[in-house]
């Protein structure tokens, strides 16, 4: 089972030359584009979403980041810079400009290298607690990229999140979050992986393709990037707070926020503060 909830709005398809990308989208006004992270869906915005619509059109995929159900085709990038590239041909077969983009988790390392690499679509960026510099991956779930190289590995990791304990392990989604993610979202979140041996092939790409050099490489373009940006982080070790400080400081035209009381994915520990910081970012930023 992939994305879950009806939060997010209709479901609608893609077909670009890597595969077929599945994204919700809701609301009218302003295009703001999500990119979670790896062992997540768009579910993870669930609780944002519906506080933005009003006044925004929120186009929310469901990456091949191994909680997505639609298999990539032989030979696709799955490096940073890849994936990257496969986030702006999406905005560019969406016909998208004036882009929010907005990320978190591995998403975030996702979105930096957009906005370095390939920022004409964009209007803004918001960055949450994320990938970023010498921590991509994060040491505690380091274990990914070892068990993902191989099947057996892999799904033996795939079966063990299926259990509540497991799943608030330090090694697994103990750190990321202060409060329990709800059981379906979990479910959401981890089932392709134990599903759907395709998923499994492009989630051991993915790993394989992890690399440091990625997100140093992509820190030295940010400061090319003069639009506006919101780095909304949260007091935090699994993504220091110290890099959010820093990516702050390479963006030219960025803000620093701090959200309170949160684990990593202050999308689901926090809802309401990531509203009220998104919507007054987006107040904020001119139209081209």
């Amino acid at each position: 089972m992939a994305t879950s909830t009806s939060a997010l709005g209709p479901t609608r398809e893609i077909e670009l030359p890597e595969g077929r990308i599945r994204y919700h989208e809701r609301g009218d006004g302003q295009p703001i584009v999500f990119v979670h992270g790896i062992v997540t869906n768009a579910d993870i915005w669930r609780n944002v979403v519906p506080g933005l619509a009003d006044r925004n059109r929120c186009i929310t995929p469901d990456w091949p980041l191994g909680g997505h159900e639609l298999p990539m085709t032989e030979g696709t990038d799955f490096s940073l810079f890849g994936l990257a590239d496969l986030v702006d041909r999406t905005l560019a077969a969406l016909d998208l400009d004036d882009v929010v983009l907005v990320g978190n988790d591995t998403g975030g390392a996702i979105c930096q290298a957009v906005a370095a690499r390939h920022p004409t679509r964009l209007a803004g960026l918001v960055l949450t607690p994320c990938d970023a510099f010498d921590n991509f991956l994060p040491a505690p779930i380091k274990h990914l990229q070892l068990l993902g190289r191989t099947p057996t590995g892999l799904k033996m990791l795939a079966q063990t999140l299926r259990y509540r304990p497991v799943q608030r392990l330090p090694i697994a989604f103990g750190l990321l979050t202060r409060r329990p993610i709800p059981a379906d979202i979990m479910a959401s979140y981890t089932g392709p992986l134990r599903e759907h041996a395709e998923v499994r092939r492009d989630f051991a790409r993915l790993v394989r393709a992890i690399s440091t050099r990625y997100t140093e490489d992509v820190a030295v373009g940010l400061p090319g990037f003069d639009r506006p940006a919101l780095v909304a982080w949260a007091r935090q070790g699994f993504f220091p707070l110290g890099h959010g400080e820093r990516l702050a400081g390479l963006l030219p035209a960025a803000r620093l926020r701090i959200i309170e009381d949160s684990g990593p994915f202050v999308t689901e520990d926090r809802p309401d503060q990531v509203v009220t910081l998104m919507n007054e970012f987006l107040a904020s930023i001119p139209r081209r």
